[in-house]
């Protein structure tokens, strides 16, 4: 069995992106972050998820982005909005540079596994207008990691696999309970409480909500 490293939030999303993996036939390498979010709810799912669904390892990697703040999610100064996502503006919820360090830490113990594997549950059709989840970013960081990486070099390049990126939120829940994926089990909420019920009513939860309502599917969603 070839290897992965799965980036894996404890959301909706990676959850998907786990359970696509595994039926890929791939062993599971799971790499969470405390990177100073609001809350740890989250990683408590992604520890109940990499377990559930057989994962080899699953690690935990604490880094500091609350150090630089410039985001609702690490910066409690900022109050997370919840008036609905709007097409024309980066909301004050996305993270500076998240999703290239994440990466950038992912590709490392990808090479020390000697895996040529990583998913991530990058969406660009059904989210907030990250700019660190358009397929032109994720196809820029391939071509990186294949220059910058021993294992590159040497002619094993890395695939960063995408699985969901062109997705509506609803095709994800379907192809997420096709695999037998427990949403119940997950936490989306930007602003979660220790229990890791949701709020309901910011950009992930509506997005979240709509999608179970458009795939017809229940929503697990536990809301305090």
């Amino acid at each position: 069995m070839k290897k992965a490293v799965i980036l894996l939030s404890g959301g909706l999303d990676s959850a998907t992106c786990l359970a696509i993996a595994k039926s890929k036939g791939f062993e599971l390498y799971c790499m969470s972050f405390d990177y100073g979010q609001r809350h740890n709810a989250e990683l408590e799912a992604a520890a109940r998820l990499a377990k559930s669904m057989g994962a080899v390892e699953h690690r935990i990697v604490n880094i500091d982005l609350a150090a630089f703040g410039g985001s609702a999610l690490t910066d409690k100064r900022i109050a997370v909005p919840t008036g609905g996502v709007k097409d024309d503006a980066i909301p004050v919820t996305y993270v500076p540079a998240r999703n290239t360090i994440l990466l950038s830490y992912a590709l490392a113990w990808a090479e020390v596994l000697g895996a040529s594997d990583i998913f991530i549950g990058v969406n660009s059709v059904d989210y907030s207008g990250y700019p660190d989840c358009r397929p032109e970013f994720i196809s820029s960081f391939q071509v990186m990691a294949r220059l910058a990486t021993r294992a590159g070099v040497e002619g094993a390049p890395m695939h960063i696999h995408t699985p969901l990126i062109f997705l509506t939120k609803a095709q994800i829940i379907e192809r997420g309970v096709a695999l037998g994926v427990d949403y119940g089990m997950t936490v989306s909420c930007y602003q979660a409480d220790d229990q890791g019920r949701a709020c309901g009513v910011c950009d992930s939860c509506r997005l979240r909500k709509s999608g179970f309502e458009a795939a017809g599917v229940p929503d697990p969603t536990h809301y305090r």
